[in-house]
């Protein structure tokens, strides 16, 4: 009996309700980095990644996410059906829905959510509700996910080049997008793009050269002076890379070469401004210390691109992939319009006037939209 007891004891654990409760305990809910709340238009956002790794043996589907706030677990925004299908995505192969999330996988949530004026930086958490795919296929909800938003002041960056009209390409919802692409060159995971903008410059109908459009320098914004956002010294350059001489003859590099020629700017604090894909020719080298809106390049299209722009991020180290994307605002720009929807911008639609010329401070522009910094 002292050893049948034992096995007896397991196999109850092991009954159909131990199973339930097995898979109910299953998902591991992470917060990897501190949520940032950030200005972007006219509207406070919380952003960051929830991380959910299925240990449970069958597939389990999300089917509902309610993001709360403080102690008393206040609602600030619940994600479901097709909302809640664009914020997920799976890591490794794709599921015909997004939602599913097989044994042994793990989903990203990207959270972009807006929060109400006066928002408390307090706690957050979440409450999840799952449907068990195969075996009873209950549903059951849980909670996870802690954390407590960040609470230092973003960086107040000056324009990172002059004029207009400039077009704020990118799309937090985009699969490929980048928002949505971790590289883990250095033995971790990391997001680098998660508040990367590419800059491209258009004309009022949304074209964006005069002439043979591919012909590099026959795009408006090629060749343009890319300026230091803040009092800094440059960190890294790369001037290596050759300017293509038409846009369908360029070159497909590696994942090594992607962002073809750049410059990186410690501008303190820990924060370091990326600028990617320049001409040849930088003016400046490491070790120089530079000015707020002194040139430390110019517009080019090197590396992995398909037109001519200025892809730009702040990173909280000096490293093109092994660095995570940080969070920042400019001082001011001037909004002239907003395509609603990038491939609008992409199959190169004119882009909707607002009804004035309006200048916004202290904000990340949000997608796509269209604004002219000072200078000309």
């Amino acid at each position: 009996m002292q050893i049948r007891l034992p096995v007896l004891a397991f196999l109850a654990l092991a009954g159909p309700g131990a199973a339930t409760a097995q898979t109910n305990q299953a998902l591991d809910v992470q917060v990897a980095e501190t949520p940032d709340i950030v200005r972007i238009g006219a509207a406070d956002q919380l952003v960051y990644e929830l991380h959910l790794t299925n240990f449970a043996s069958i597939p389990l589907r999300l089917d509902r996410l309610v993001l709360k706030a403080g102690d008393k677990a206040t609602p600030l925004n619940t994600y479901a059906g097709d909302e809640l299908a664009k914020t997920i995505g799976l890591v490794g192969p794709a599921e015909t829905d997004t939602r599913i999330i097989p044994p042994g996988r793990r989903a990203i949530l990207y959270i972009n959510a807006p929060i109400p004026a006066g928002f408390a930086r307090d706690k957050i958490s979440h409450e999840l509700t799952l449907s068990k795919i195969g075996g009873d296929g209950a549903s059951f909800t849980i909670s996870g996910g802690a954390a407590t938003p960040e609470t230092a002041p973003l960086p107040r960056l000056l324009p990172p080049l002059r004029g207009g009209p400039w077009v704020a390409v990118y799309d937090p919802a985009m699969e490929r997008g980048h928002r949505r692409v971790f590289y883990a060159t250095e033995g971790s995971a990391t997001l680098p793009g998660r508040f990367a903008i590419d800059f491209m410059k258009a004309d009022t109908s949304g074209k964006l050269s005069a002439g043979d459009a591919d012909i590099p320098a026959n795009h408006y914004g090629f060749g343009a002076e890319v300026l230091a956002v803040a009092d800094g010294m440059i960190v890294a350059v790369r001037d290596d890379v050759p300017d293509p001489a038409t846009i369908s003859g360029r070159p497909r590099p590696g994942i090594a070469d992607a962002s073809g020629n750049y410059v990186m700017l410690d501008i303190g604090g820990g924060r370091i401004a990326t600028y990617e894909h320049l001409k040849q020719g930088a003016p400046v080298e490491v070790g120089d210390r530079v000015k707020a809106g002194q040139v430390v390049g110019f517009l080019g299209f090197t590396g992995q691109a398909s037109a001519p722009h200025l892809h730009f991020h702040l990173a909280n180290r000096p490293s093109i992939l092994g660095a995570d994307g940080r969070p920042y605002v400019f001082a001011s720009l001037t909004r002239l319009g907003q395509y609603g929807a990038i491939d609008d911008f992409f199959r190169g639609e004119s882009w909707p006037p607002t009804d004035r010329s309006e200048t916004v401070r202290d904000s990340f522009p949000p997608p796509n939209l269209v604004v002219r910094f000072p200078g000309d």
